[in-house]
């Protein structure tokens, strides 16, 4: 199996990853970063197969909600129907192909398309058409209802959908994501919602160098130094005038390519692990929430809600963010050296006030657009894809930490784990054909705890 680089040469795919498990080599060719062919195999053996991220169940709160997405290059939308019920829908009238829902969100209780003015109820059902009588008796309405992905499915108010009929059913493929999902929506009272508003980007950039990034804890200390020495300028949580030194945190491949970096809490939670940066009105408050997880959940599980942080890959193209507040980043590949991204903030919907306020500014100051992370990491995976053109370097190096019994989140087995999963798909193979080193499958490893060796 061979792809055409930008040289024109052949590569075969089993070639692009080097992942030499007895001398801690791993290796990823760079044309996996540019080359047009790879890009095209991606949509057809990853995008076209997987369970891809679609929204949250908060944005259609109310009968006739909808929210216009991009999903693996299809338009679609999702709605609240009158029955309560969210259904997704390819965004392409059936009768010429006119995009029905024209604007990013809205409310309707009837979508009616502007080239042709058919329309439709917010079960997808043909309702209504100009000049109905002018078509002949074998003119049947419900063939020409809006049509859906071929699967649709949800977790704990979290919406995919996947364009494989054959996919396994989501509970399964989230496989170890399941539990820091469960970890996240946990932590609220009355559950999550996604706050109104986003913030959308396009980098020029190949995808998966952001899903690489957003599960990076080496590029910290050197990218985002202007904000770990604000911090530490703000005085620590536990009474220091530096960042404290804390234990090391822990990386897990979770299985089907899915990879999360778990930190213990330096810069506060908004949740419910107080930091300076919150003032000293928001100590109280916080204490009150986590005596409240400890109350339900038990002192260990409270601490993972409270006192650690995570960055959560969902393969391949949704990260979730729980650390200086709950962000919901979606990556749409647009080409090689293309993509957009959306981030929206997820937070309690019991929170309100001050502590909301509290919760947004921390987005904001971090991973908003003038923030003090975004700018940084936009701006060095896009030096990045500039520095590929220097094709007479051909590898990229994550060996990092692969030798260690229990890699943490400043090497590099995150990467590996997402990286293995590309590898095997771009190849036709399942998760089964994977790996994490011998003889320990990926599932085994994440089940012992041992992580990649």
């Amino acid at each position: 199996m061979t792809s055409t680089g930008d040289t024109g040469e052949c590569v075969e795919i089993k070639d692009l990853i080097i992942d030499d498990r007895e001398r801690g080599i791993f290796r990823v060719h760079r044309s996996t970063m540019t080359s047009m062919d790879l890009f095209r195999r991606e949509q057809a053996r990853i995008f076209n197969r997987c369970w891809i991220y679609l929204g949250h169940e908060s944005e259609v709160e109310n009968p006739g909600d909808y929210r216009r997405r991009t999903v693996a290059g299809r338009p679609l939308f999702f709605i609240r129907g009158k029955d309560g019920q969210v259904r997704v829908f390819l965004n392409s009238c059936p009768h010429r192909g006119a995009l029905l829902c024209r604007r990013d969100e809205g409310n309707a209780e009837v979508l009616r398309c502007f080239y042709h003015a058919w329309s439709f109820n917010t079960s997808g059902e043909l309702i209504g058409l100009p000049g109905e009588d002018a078509y002949g008796p074998s003119f049947d309405r419900s063939e020409l209802s809006l049509k859906a992905p071929p699967r649709v499915d949800s977790y704990r108010g979290f919406y995919f959908v996947s364009f494989n009929p054959a996919v396994e059913d989501l509970l399964s493929y989230l496989a170890g994501a399941r539990d820091y999902l469960d970890l996240i929506v946990d932590q609220a009272e009355a559950g999550m919602q996604v706050v109104s508003g986003s913030n959308m980007y396009t980098l020029k950039a190949n995808w998966k160098l952001l899903a690489e990034n957003s599960l990076d804890g080496y590029h910290l200390i050197p990218t985002h130094r202007t904000y770990v020495d604000y911090i530490a300028g703000l005085g620590t949580d536990d009474g220091g005038d530096t960042m404290a030194a804390r234990p090391p945190g822990v990386a897990r491949a979770l299985g089907n390519g899915h990879c999360v970096s778990e930190n213990i809490a330096r810069s506060g939670r908004p949740i419910a692990h107080w930091h300076p940066l919150f003032g000293e009105e928001a100590r109280e408050p916080l204490a009150r929430v986590r005596r409240r997880l400890v109350e339900k959940y038990g002192e260990e599980r409270a601490y993972r809600m409270a006192d650690t942080s995570r960055n959560l890959l969902i393969y391949p193209n949704l990260i979730i963010l729980d650390f200086v507040a709950i962000t919901i980043r979606y990556i749409e590949p647009l080409a090689p050296d293309s993509m957009d991204v959306t981030a929206w903030h997820l937070v309690p919907r019991e929170e309100s006030g001050a502590r909301l306020v509290t919760r947004l500014d921390s987005f904001l100051t971090f991973l908003g657009p003038g923030g003090f992370a975004t700018p940084d990491d936009v701006e060095a995976l896009e030096s990045c894809q500039t520095g590929f053109r220097a094709t007479e370097t051909e590898w990229s190096d994550l060996s990092r930490g692969m030798l260690k019994p229990i890699p943490g989140t400043a090497d590099e087995l995150q990467m590996r784990g997402f990286w293995r999963q590309w590898h095997a798909h771009m190849q036709g193979l399942s998760k089964t054909d994977v790996q994490d080193g011998p003889p320990t499958t990926m599932e085994a490893a994440v089940a012992s705890g041992t992580g990649e060796r």
